[in-house]
């Protein structure tokens, strides 16, 4: 199976970044791999170097009301788990096809629909974060001309004209996001240097020590919206490398490109979080409160370019998600769908005066499905050791993992009983919280949701499929370099 492209670029080059890309979850083929795990670790930090990620550092302040000290020790923690986005990038370079359509090997054509559909849904959804973060800049950068306050109807235009600019990149295609995002990265870092000095100069303690159950609930918040919650996108980059590029160069690269700017931003966010609790409460654009004058401004503008850099990534990927839903859909389509959907929903998160709520809900109910998802991928790349057929992942009807009429039930049941034990112990209080949730760890509970769905998922996916997936492996030719 080949690209749709008529013509590919010599092996090893890197193509052109000024034409759309239209190639979605088909084969790329050896012809068109290119770049190495550098290109990996520059796309990441490029992304992460983000203000979503300081907002995520406020709220262990504002919302859960953790000391520095905690956020501090949970943020270390939490990210740790980008080792899981780096495992779940090695799978692009052999399979030649995106997450969604490797996931088909454990899942089925069929039965992957399920995780699909939730993938879009997820990927939407921090496209909508990114989408509101951007217009509430907007409003902070009409405030510093002069407008006191910020008419609906430029409220609209702002939400348009973000939605309209956000689509270009993910059009452009793979080359175009790993170059421009490698290009933002230094600039950013330059930013946040000169943040954090202001933030350092006006540090104070913050709140008293929560309860080490609040600091669980926090703990799947930074998972959600870090290394987990990047695992579904992984392979949709790491795809365009050469078969033979190395496993521990990847993971490496992957983890350490992610895991460095989301730490930081996170425990600046956790810091500015103690000097202007009140400040944020009401409005994202709060964040400036306190910044001199000269700062603000420029401070403004990169966090838009940044906020596009990283819903770049998610829009690519709720593109080649849908593709995977419903292949008949053309990539460019797809990106069209997302944003429009985008743009109804970003308006509602906008006039709401529920954001932090809004946010950091979504952030803890997608663990649900996500951890045992992972877990089930991972296990079943494991037991294959990373061998994929190409054409069957790709086909619409037969092949290896057709199975009972393009489902596997063993991933299915796996993905089912492994989000009923993340809900158990979910804490999205005051939506949902579980019975485990809510009789242990203090007053407000404790969430250990992320590691009950990776366990439970994974174990039961591996009792159930085991020693058929590692035959389908054992019967797949190891791919060419």
């Amino acid at each position: 199976m080949t690209g749709v492209r008529d013509s590919a670029p010599p092996a090893g080059a890197e193509p052109s970044i000024t034409s759309i890309e239209h190639r979605g979850i088909e084969y790329v083929s050896r012809s068109e791999r290119w770049g190495g795990p550098g290109n990996l670790f520059w796309m990441w930090a490029g992304a992460i170097w983000n203000v979503e990620f300081l907002v995520y550092g406020v709220l262990a302040i504002v919302v859960f009301q953790l000391s520095f000290t905690q956020a501090l020790a949970v943020i270390l923690v939490g990210n740790l788990t980008y080792v899981l986005t780096g495992l779940a990038s090695l799978q692009g370079p052999k399979a030649g096809t995106t997450c969604f359509g490797i996931s088909r090997a454990p899942f089925g054509p069929n039965g992957n629909r399920v995780p699909s559909f939730f993938n879009w849904m997820t990927q939407v959804g921090f496209e909508i974060e990114g989408i509101a973060l951007i217009v509430f800049a907007g409003i902070a950068l009409a405030g510093e001309a002069g407008l006191k306050t910020v008419p609906a109807s430029l409220k609209i235009v702002f939400l348009v004209a973000a939605v309209a600019i956000q689509a270009v990149l993910p059009l452009l295609g793979h080359a175009a996001v790993l170059k421009v995002l490698r290009l933002l990265a230094i600039p950013f870092v330059v930013l946040f240097a000169i943040m954090t000095a202001f933030v350092a100069h006006r540090y104070q303690h913050g709140p008293p020590a929560a309860s080490w159950g609040t600091m669980t609930i926090f703990l799947a918040l930074v998972i959600a919206a870090g290394g987990l919650g990047w695992t579904e996108n992984a392979n949709d980059y790491s795809r365009y490398l050469p078969p033979a590029t190395t496993k521990k160069g990847i993971v490496l690269a992957v983890a350490l490109g992610a895991a460095i700017p989301s730490i930081v931003l996170e425990v600046l966010g956790a810091a500015l979080g103690t000097e202007l609790p009140k400040a944020v409460e009401t409005s994202p654009s709060g964040l400036t409160v306190g910044f001199p004058g000269w700062f603000v401004v420029p401070y403004l503008i990169f966090a838009i370019l940044q906020l596009f850099a990283i819903n770049t990534l998610d829009l690519y990927s709720s593109g080649v998600t849908l593709q995977s839903i419903v292949p008949k859909l053309h990539r460019v389509t797809c990106v069209f769908i997302d944003t429009v959907i985008c743009l109804g929903v970003a308006a509602y998160a906008v006039f709401s005066s529920r954001f932090y709520t809004l946010l950091y809900d979504f952030l803890l109910f997608i663990v649900l499905w996500l951890g045992p998802w992972c877990a089930i991928y991972l296990v079943d790349s494991w037991l294959r050791k990373n061998r994929y057929d190409p054409a069957a992942l790709l086909a619409a009807r037969g092949g290896l993992y057709y199975r009972q009429g393009g489902f596997h039930w063993p991933a299915l049941t796996a993905q089912a009983i492994g989000m009923a034990a993340a809900a158990l112990w979910l804490n999205a209080y005051s939506p949902y919280v579980g019975p485990l949730a809510s009789r242990i760890g203090g007053s407000f509970g404790s969430d250990f949701s992320v590691f009950l769905g990776l366990a439970v998922g994974g174990l039961v996916y591996w009792l159930l499929a085991g020693r058929t997936v590692r035959a389908e492996g054992e019967a797949t030719a190891e791919p060419a370099s």
